[in-house]
């Protein structure tokens, strides 16, 4: 066991997203809302 956690880690590359990725997600989020009709949920984008 202690083999498993002496072993070195890979380096971690740091992801930086580019602005507009970033700008398309929040306005996807803030268009999309949830409905639950009947135990079922339905999705609509209000664009």
């Amino acid at each position: 066991m202690a083999k498993i956690y002496s072993k070195k880690s890979l380096p971690v590359k740091v992801m930086k997203p580019r602005k507009e990725v970033v700008s398309f997600l929040l306005n996807y989020s803030k268009a999309l809302s949830m409905i639950e009709i009947d135990n079922h949920s339905y999705e609509i984008i209000s664009n």
